[in-house]
């Protein structure tokens, strides 16, 4: 269905749990606990969130948290969302720390997509950014879904003194492997307020201003560096190979026009856009109202309808009342 802006809303991005195994620093506080999945939707609820959703024309859901994988139930999930008709793509966002554990159950049951966080290629500062991951776990995992024929991109977050340094090492490793590879600009949000990221463009000079660079850069010829966008990615094709680089630019280059998203967190609240507070809660609805499915999905459709034209992040200081004071992972970004 469309917004009130003419925007066509196909892709609900669903967080299953606010729980991490890990504590990124540009994500989670270092003593951030693990929260009680009771306080979280069932199972059987975030199906029928995904129905619900789907008679109003959603078509792809990616699963999110949190780290999804350490959610009891994730592959029941995946496979009852599968049986959805007009659900066309299941995608998953992850660490990529438990995914081999669960890649054959993904693939059985219709995911094709998966989305792996790769902040960083060497083990000490993988380590450090992620405050205790596994890189070597991380990589079998993707190479494993790789030749399962699952597409891949990796998301890196560069943020200024952590791992600026190791942009070029990033790019030959999504080389090597033929994948995708995003960087993300570092958004406002919870305690990467206290970070430095880096915008999109400051790559992009840095990858034409260093010379050895500019070689790899000039040899490999990026081309299409206005590709039409099919989400919020901003994406250059370099030539002979099957990689892409892209540029996920919510700060620089606000992809708000063309947004095409919406998001349930893993508590039940229907969030219009990361910069947004909540206003319908799921969770409420489903356990304590008598409203039947019809009405609950005229609701959802109102709340879909009434979708923020854009986010307010380069004025985060000032409209205070709007915004959305909680952690990244709670909120599924």
């Amino acid at each position: 269905m469309k917004d009130q802006f003419g925007r066509e809303v196909n892709y609900l991005r669903l967080s299953i749990t606010d729980n991490c195994n890990l504590r990124c620093i540009y994500c989670m506080p270092k003593d951030f606990e693990n929260n009680n999945e009771n306080n979280n939707l069932t199972i059987d609820e975030y199906f029928e969130t995904v129905k619900i959703f789907s008679k109003l024309g959603i078509k792809k859901v990616r699963i999110t948290g949190g780290e999804p994988l350490v959610r009891k139930g994730i592959n029941e999930l995946v496979k009852k969302i599968h049986t959805i008709p007009e659900i066309e793509e299941i995608a998953i966002t992850t660490n990529g720390i438990f995914l081999e554990k669960y890649l054959d159950e993904f693939i059985e049951n219709g995911v094709t997509a998966l989305n792996i966080s790769m902040d960083s290629i060497n083990e000490e500062n993988f380590e450090k950014i992620t405050r205790g991951g596994n890189l070597i776990k991380v990589v079998n995992s993707l190479k494993k879904a790789k030749e399962n024929k699952i597409k891949i991109k990796l998301n890196s977050v560069i943020i200024k003194g952590k791992n600026d340094h190791e942009i070029i090492n990033l790019i030959k490793f999504a080389l090597e492997n033929k994948i995708d590879i995003r960087f993300i600009e570092l958004m406002p949000i919870g305690c990467a307020r206290y970070l430095k990221g880096m915008k999109s463009e400051e790559i992009i000079k840095l990858l034409e201003d260093d010379l050895n660079i500019k070689l790899e850069y000039e040899k490999n010829n990026l081309e299409n560096k206005n590709e039409k966008r099919t989400g919020p990615a901003e994406y250059s094709k370099i030539l002979g190979t099957d990689t892409r680089l892209g540029f996920i630019s919510p700060l620089s280059s606000c992809f708000c026009d063309t947004c095409n998203r919406i998001r349930v967190t893993s508590d039940g609240k229907i969030i219009q856009c990361l910069y947004y507070r909540a206003n319908i809660d799921l969770k409420e609805i489903f356990r304590n109202s008598k409203l039947n499915e019809d009405e609950i999905i005229k609701i959802v459709e109102n709340e879909i309808y009434r979708k923020n034209r854009k986010h307010d992040f380069n004025n985060y200081e000032i409209k205070k009342e709007d915004r959305e004071e909680r952690i990244m992972s709670s909120i599924g970004g």
